[in-house]
């Protein structure tokens, strides 16, 4: 088994010495190697990527950046030379977070990482409903988004409310937007998102599932009417 992978530094000699480090691990392909994110993002629309190695700092669009701009992030791990961007990086899901020079040690140990992250992601989907994962208070959980009942901006967090209960994620709205199926969630409201199969009825102003009102906006009732009358 090989992870496809691209190397995304604007640094040539940064850029070299990890394209020699992927292409001598035997669990790693190496897809391209980019200058800049407009590169790896054209490259990405042809070939299917399975782990970025994304250095932070770059001229005209930086790593953070070009993961805001992508619909759908394989595996991160960012390779930075300042330890101030790890608490971000963490907001990002990253794998695994290295810091130049990087050692061959720690390569090895974040690549291992990442394996096991596909392996399980790969094993989950065989045999489970589809489900996302998010992170609240340092825990990574699974959450099946058959049972997610609406997901509400909630401050700098973002409040996924379940059948079960409620986390907080610290991420935004637009993310979440991406992740969840089309079909079956819409963005009602700035402020919320709501899983269609899950609304009891709904008027003018308010969706309401249970005993819970959530606004509409103005022009998405058209929207919704139609995604009720497709689901």
């Amino acid at each position: 088994m090989k992870l496809n992978c691209v190397v995304v530094d604007d640094s040539s000699i940064q850029r070299m010495i990890i394209a020699k480090l992927v292409n001598n691990h035997t669990n790693l392909n190496l897809i391209g190697d980019f200058s800049n994110a407009i590169e790896a993002k054209s490259c990405m629309t042809v070939h299917t990527v399975d782990l970025i190695f994304l250095d932070i700092e770059m001229p005209v669009i930086s790593g953070f950046d070009f993961l805001d701009g992508l619909k759908t992030k394989p595996q991160i791990i960012f390779i930075t030379s300042k330890a101030e961007y790890a608490m971000k990086a963490f907001d990002y899901d990253a794998t695994d977070y290295l810091q130049k020079p990087i050692s061959i040690e720690r390569f090895n140990a974040s690549v291992r990482r990442a394996i096991d992250h596909f392996l399980l992601k790969k094993e989950n989907k065989e045999d489970e409903g589809e489900h996302i994962f998010i992170k609240s208070n340092l825990k990574k959980l699974k959450i099946f988004t058959s049972k997610i009942k609406w997901i509400e901006a909630f401050g700098d967090y973002v409040k996924v409310v379940t059948e079960d209960d409620s986390n907080l994620v610290l991420s935004t709205m637009k993310s979440f937007e991406n992740d969840l199926s089309k079909e079956k969630f819409i963005r009602v409201h700035k402020s919320y998102i709501v899983n269609i199969d899950k609304i009891d009825r709904f008027n003018s102003k308010f969706a309401e599932i249970g005993v819970t009102k959530i606004p509409l906006s103005r022009n998405k009732k058209e929207d919704l009417v139609k995604a009720l009358a497709y689901s």
